[in-house]
């Protein structure tokens, strides 16, 4: 579904990203590791169309969007759900408005199927009953509950995590990873996760890249990843897992 071939861009005197190759299969999981600053976010908004590298392709189905401009590049994005890294809802939006925001901005569909999907959408991550509440009035699991939500309503084909449980306590990072991994073996979208939530991300990942100093060290599934014999993944994932856990 998509295959990055090549990636670089730099900015300024700072390679970021030196020369990044993925795959990822169409339906499955892949969540990308790494060190903050290490250029997790960079290479996503590579995926979403949001910059142009210095080199190298983003090909999703087989066009390189990185060649795309206005209306093309447009029509890949409508396959897209993405949640944002902090959830970046609309504070002065209910619940329901942040959820059908989506709809009303992409589709010509009437006011009553946005209804009736944003309910549908509301009820499958838990929170039926909850759309006429503000994002202040919920909790942070709800709001990344909402995010969800809202990232699913126009039933993408490709969905992107930005570090999706950033901030939550450790039983609500399990909480929302076991609610993606559900959606997904529902929807069977292709998803595409940036995080740093180690060993936590091992259990629904199908496969795991790490991004390390602009280059992609290693791409496997959780068992290989966890017994690479390469260092710096094993250095990475001790590192996170002995005490250094954070949500940076």
């Amino acid at each position: 579904m998509i295959r990055i071939q090549g990636l670089r861009k730099s900015f300024g005197r700072q390679e970021v990203l030196k020369c990044v190759d993925l795959d990822v299969a169409t339906g499955e999981i892949m969540i990308v590791i790494g060190r903050s600053g290490g250029g997790k976010s960079v290479l996503l908004k590579h995926l979403l169309g949001l910059m142009r590298p210095d080199a190298g392709a983003v090909l999703v189905d087989g066009v390189d969007i990185t060649r795309l401009r206005g209306a093309a590049l447009e029509a890949v994005r409508r396959r897209y759900g993405v949640v944002f890294q902090g959830g970046a809802l609309f504070d002065s939006m209910s619940v329901f408005d942040n959820v059908a925001f989506p709809l009303r901005e992409k589709t010509k569909l009437r006011p009553a199927e946005i209804a009736q999907r944003v309910e549908q959408k509301l009820e499958q991550v838990g929170l039926q009953e909850m759309g006429s509440k503000n994002p202040a009035e919920i909790s942070g699991g709800m709001r990344k509950r909402v995010a969800i939500a809202r990232a699913l309503v126009t039933e993408p084909e490709i969905v992107f995590f930005d570090e999706p449980t950033t901030g939550l306590d450790p039983i609500l990072v399990n909480t929302i990873h076991h609610l993606i991994r559900d959606l997904h073996r529902k929807f069977r979208f292709t998803a595409v996760m940036v995080s740093h939530e180690i060993p936590e991300i091992f259990e629904i990942a199908d496969r795991v890249a790490m991004l390390h100093d602009g280059v992609i060290v290693e791409t496997g599934d959780a068992a290989s990843l966890q017994a690479s014999p390469n260092p710096i993944v094993q250095q990475f994932i001790h590192g996170e897992v002995e005490g250094t856990h954070h949500a940076a």
